[in-house]
């Protein structure tokens, strides 16, 4: 069998991929409206996002690291081999879904995975209920409000602008230096967690830990690897967002990203490991409708919400073709 401590080091160098791949698959998430509506420069408004994805995790705790690595599956299912099988298969559906163009979940795609391996590797007895009820609500709702909200307070801001000079869209412009950083934030607190959670399960799992609890190094490299991702910017992604749903200006930007910060951070908070993806998308979908309902270019909308659909099974699918080829691995 392969050293305990080869072991963990080719997980959290898988974990950190992984972390990696989403910082890179999801900073369109946090910077699309932003460049399109040329608020801030395409680099800089990376590097801004990096720099805040860093800093996140430190300052807003880790309770959705403790949904992931605790609460959906049962501790006996939590096994090197799982971690793997479930982590690879988040990878591959990120690089797949990246290079289509098509802005899915990486929350979709690792709770997919670990449903996946530990139902081929335990069966469906040890997939706890409770705690991927909680999940699946979370990723549900989410973008219910992103939608609605978006809506909402688009309505609010027109109202409020009304008789303004187009020199609004100046301070607009402006504004969304503000609700940049509180997405990046708030998208650094939800998804870098994800990884803290698979590496501190695999460090139960390996006996490193005698309990989860995430340690300070673990949120130092998630937080490191999550900003190198940000900071490379996923382009593919960050046009269809951007431009594909419908043209974006300064007031649309700063709305969807306030709407978005406002979402996912009450999220993070409570614990829930929402998708990022989903509620920008459904945010900026709820702007623009606010709008008028033909602005929105529906037929992009919903091929992205049947990526949506399908990132779980598939991923969880993956997952268990993976798991054996992990066993074999850490057999070795």
């Amino acid at each position: 069998m392969m050293a305990s401590t080869v072991l963990i080091v080719v997980l959290i160098g898988i974990a950190l991929l992984f972390d990696f791949f989403n910082g890179f698959h999801d900073s369109s998430n946090v910077v699309a409206t932003m460049i399109s509506s040329r608020a801030l420069p395409p680099r800089l408004a990376l590097l801004m996002s990096a720099v805040a994805h860093f800093c996140a995790p430190f300052l807003f705790g880790v309770a959705v690291a403790r949904t992931i690595g605790h609460d959906v599956v049962a501790n006996e299912a939590v096994t090197v081999s799982v971690i793997l099988a479930a982590t690879l298969s988040a990878i591959v559906w990120n690089i797949i879904t990246w290079w289509l163009g098509i802005p899915s979940s990486s929350s979709h795609a690792l709770i997919g995975g670990l449903v996946g391996a530990v139902a081929v590797s335990f069966g469906l007895r040890d997939i706890q209920l409770s705690g991927l009820g909680k999940v699946l609500m979370a990723l549900f709702f989410s973008p219910l409000l992103g939608l609605t909200i978006g809506y909402a307070a688009m309505k609010l801001v027109l109202f409020l602008a009304r008789g303004a000079s187009p020199r609004v869209s100046t301070l607009f412009r402006r504004l969304q230096w503000l609700t940049s950083l509180g997405l990046a934030l708030s998208h650094g607190t939800n998804d870098a967690q994800k990884t803290m959670g698979i590496i501190t399960m695999g460090l139960v799992a390996t006996g490193y830990l005698s309990r989860f609890e995430v340690p300070w190094w673990v949120i130092l490299l998630s937080s490191t690897s999550i900003a190198l991702g940000t900071a490379f910017g996923g382009w593919r992604i960050i046009r269809t967002l951007g431009g594909k749903f419908y043209t974006i200006r300064p007031i649309h930007g700063f709305t969807s990203q306030l709407t978005s910060a406002a979402v996912i951070m009450g999220a993070a908070l409570l614990g829930g490991p929402v998708s990022t993806t989903h509620v920008v998308s459904s945010s900026i979908l709820g702007v623009g409708s606010a709008e008028r309902l033909s602005k929105v270019r529906w037929g992009v909308a919903g091929n992205i919400a049947v990526a949506w659909v399908v990132t779980i099974p598939v991923s969880a699918l993956m997952a268990a073709l993976l798991y054996y080829p992990a066993v074999w691995l850490t057999a070795l």
